[in-house]
């Protein structure tokens, strides 16, 4: 974890008008941006940056934010969700990755919500107060475009290993492994990466779009979202391509809800779900059935889940409690991340990791990082899909899956 007692904040909030789309705002190299169907945050500039590593990671986050919400003096006229105080988050997938999980609190907001849009201002307590940041959009960048090749995990070395896998399911030794593998190209040198970013929220508006610390995604899973004493959540597992055309596709979410094998990796993950939440609430409500989700591209089993906060968990304890989820890891937990460090040949990094946002108060919304690239400040970029592998995947289609999976990213660079 980052050493030292972190500086007294100051946070003031206040509504404004005609702020225009979020994203022209945002910094073209190092994007700050939370968004969904055009409401949002984005950050500008650095106030605060803590750093965590290890297998306490996102414990010893929540334990700091508190001691920093605590100190902080928080004038929010508008008090509204993402209004106050907030700092965006991303956490590393394992408790082993050399990437650092991060909070970063910038030093200016540009927020929307509904209606109402805000900017706050946050500084150390020991500096001026300076009312006079600007908060003007900024013209986009020249486009580009890069090509997105294997990395260290090749299209035969991934069916291989989901092979492994199957065989380590079929001894008994786990019921569930979700298995990934990566792509990696390199943008030239200062690229606006919010064309990326607006490319996947115009494309996927119903998704997280995120991008935190060059971590850049849109992701259709919500982890966690905590409001006012109220905890949510969405599981997705199980996977089909659309269809060609409106009877191609009504077959494929069809065959996608009366499958038994997309159902039963369903059930994994919303049982994982539902183990890690039911501590921190005291009533916990799952929809009767799994419904068909869908996304321009995609057709997800989908399960949400609601409740009622008890105990004074923070949305970062929360997310601490749940990952990694079935749905990104495997059943039983221990056993499948331990076999992912066996089998993949890299580092997740924050890849299927929580990315998200927290606020003075603790309410926040994290997604888990899914359909997302790393991009590194030397330009290297990273990107990573994975599929659920249980006793009756066919590796072949569990590669075609990735491929699926990879397109709102590839598509979005390239």
């Amino acid at each position: 974890m980052s050493t030292g007692t972190p500086p007294a904040l100051v946070a003031s909030t206040r509504r404004v008008d005609g702020i225009g789309p979020l994203l022209a705002h945002a910094d073209a190299q190092r994007p700050l941006v939370w968004s969904r169907r055009g409401d949002g945050l984005v950050g500008i500039g650095e106030a605060l940056r803590l750093e965590f590593r290890g297998a306490d990671r996102m414990r010893e986050a929540a334990a700091a934010w508190r001691d920093v919400a605590a100190a902080a003096t928080v004038t929010d006229g508008v008090r509204v969700s993402g209004s106050g105080l907030v700092a965006f988050g991303t956490f590393a997938f394992s408790a082993d990755s050399q990437e650092p999980s991060v909070l970063i609190v910038p030093r200016t907001i540009v927020g929307r919500h509904g209606s109402t849009t805000f900017v706050t201002r946050i500084r150390r307590a020991d500096e001026p107060d300076d009312d006079s940041r600007l908060t003007a959009s900024r013209r986009f960048g020249d486009e580009f475009r890069i090509s997105l090749s294997a990395g260290e995990e090749t299209a035969d070395g991934y069916v291989e290993h989901v092979g492994h896998a199957i065989d380590r399911i079929a001894s008994g030794a786990l019921s569930k492994v979700v298995l990934a593998r990566e792509l990696t190209g390199h943008v030239p040198a200062g690229a606006d990466l919010r064309r990326v970013i607006t490319d996947l929220a115009l494309g996927y508006p119903d998704c997280w779009t995120f991008a935190v610390d060059g971590l850049i995604g849109s992701s259709p899973e919500t982890l966690v979202r905590v409001e006012a004493g109220t905890v949510g959540a969405r599981v997705l597992a199980g996977t089909a391509s659309r269809g060609v055309n409106a009877d191609a596709d009504q077959k494929a979410a069809l065959a996608l809800v009366t499958s038994t094998k997309d159902q039963d990796e369903h059930q994994f993950a919303v049982r994982s779900a539902v183990e890690s939440l039911r501590p921190h609430t005291r009533h916990l409500a799952t929809s009767e059935v799994p419904f068909a989700l869908k996304l321009p591209n995609l057709w997800h089993l989908a399960t949400d889940l609601e409740g009622a906060l008890d105990g004074g968990a923070s949305s970062i304890d929360l997310i601490d409690a749940m990952h990694p989820t079935a749905a990104v890891a495997g059943s039983p937990r221990e056993e499948a991340v331990s076999l992912i460090a066996e089998l993949e040949p890299f580092d997740r990094g924050r890849y299927s990791g929580p990315v998200g946002w927290v606020d003075a108060s603790g309410d926040g919304e994290w997604a888990i990082a899914l359909r997302c690239a790393q991009v590194d400040p030397d330009g290297d970029v990273t990107a990573y899909a994975g599929c659920g592998i249980v006793i009756d995947s066919d590796p072949a289609a569990e590669l075609a899956e990735t491929r699926m999976k990879f397109r709102p990213i590839v598509d979005a660079f390239g």
